[in-house]
């Protein structure tokens, strides 16, 4: 049986190598960002360790702190000599349940390249099985279309007109302004006729 547990700085430094793996250079967050948002309680790397043999199979980094009320599930991957085992539907079960007094939880799924050519409809139909539904929205990190996904709990179920403020107030704490106005193009999704 999978289990979740917070990591720590140490973590995060075994598994960085992995994230650059499994992430675009221009989306993954430098490291020292990521040390400092650990650090300040901004956010949470969950490791899925099996219960049983405690090897860890999946990590995911979540940005849990006043992004009033919604989680952002900003990186999440099984480590590539598990996959196809079902143990990305487990991770996000552990990930729904850890969560699931707060109003939402939000993935961005990007359009970078990639060698899997149906890698992108894959996260959709995926994320889609959770009850995650993409929203309009009108967001690039690094250039790139971000496609932003919510799975409502207790919140709205349409944040359409305020998720970028959601974002905005986690990439503002994170990155530094020169490195916010460099990877991140967020904007408030135009009503039709204006």
């Amino acid at each position: 049986m999978l289990m979740l547990r917070k990591g720590g700085h140490r973590d995060l430094e075994r598994y960085y190598g992995l994230m650059e793996i499994d992430f675009d250079s221009e989306e993954l967050l430098g490291k020292l960002a990521l040390h400092r948002a650990i650090s300040r309680g901004d956010a949470e790397l969950l490791i899925a360790y099996d219960e049983e043999s405690s090897l860890e199979v999946a990590y995911a980094l979540c940005c849990c702190r006043s992004l009033y009320g919604y989680v952002l599930l900003k990186y999440m991957a099984v480590f590539p000599w598990y996959r196809g085992k079902g143990l990305g539907v487990q991770t996000m079960r552990l990930i729904n349940k850890r969560y699931a007094e707060k109003q939402g939880i939000i993935a961005e799924l990007t359009e970078f390249d990639d060698p899997e050519p149906d890698h992108l409809k894959k996260l959709f139909k995926f994320f889609s099985r959770f009850g995650y539904s993409e929203i309009a929205s009108d967001y690039r990190i690094s250039g790139t279309t971000a496609h932003v996904f919510v799975k409502p709990i207790a919140g709205k179920e349409d944040i359409t007109p305020v998720y970028h403020r959601v974002l905005a107030d986690y990439y503002t704490r994170i990155l530094t302004p020169a490195a916010m106005s460099r990877m991140i193009d967020l904007k408030p999704v135009k009503k039709s006729g204006e």
